[in-house]
């Protein structure tokens, strides 16, 4: 959403008609208002990517996992790896799920590649059975 100082410019692309029937599928299936919401969107997905690609700035991400809490000793290397970590942990959330299985979030501040070895070390644990990062930076436009 652009603030009341910011400009807002028109530009038309050209897209071959799969492509634009394609784009107006995703702006029906994800709720956009218009074309031009999604490719805001878009746009500002890419550029949160490259900033990871480039690895020189401090970014932040969060780790979802879920993991068996009857697994032994698996709450410890979790903590354990997230000590060791040259990775800011912000906050963790921790939910039960069911018996068996618990939700935990892992809030993150650091170098990309900091913080993709600590989710791989951490996802990599036995009795972890899902783990995704969710990648995030900040965005000065």
């Amino acid at each position: 959403m652009s603030t009341p100082t910011e400009e807002t410019i028109r530009f038309s692309v050209s897209l071959p008609r799969p492509l634009l029937e394609e784009l107006d599928r995703r702006v029906v299936g994800k709720g956009y208002a218009s074309r031009s919401e999604l490719m805001r969107d878009l746009i500002r997905e890419r550029m949160v990517e490259e900033t990871w690609e480039r690895g020189d700035q401090e970014v932040a991400g969060v780790l979802t996992i879920v993991y068996d809490h009857h697994q032994r000793e698996l709450n410890q290397q979790i903590l354990d790896i997230q000590h060791r970590q040259f990775v800011h942990v912000i906050a963790t959330t921790h939910v039960h799920m069911d018996h068996h299985n618990c939700l935990e979030t892992i809030i993150m501040r650091g170098l990309p590649a900091e913080i993709e070895r600590l989710s791989l070390e951490i996802g990599g644990l036995r009795g972890v059975r899902f783990a995704e990062l969710t990648r995030a930076s900040r965005l000065e436009i």
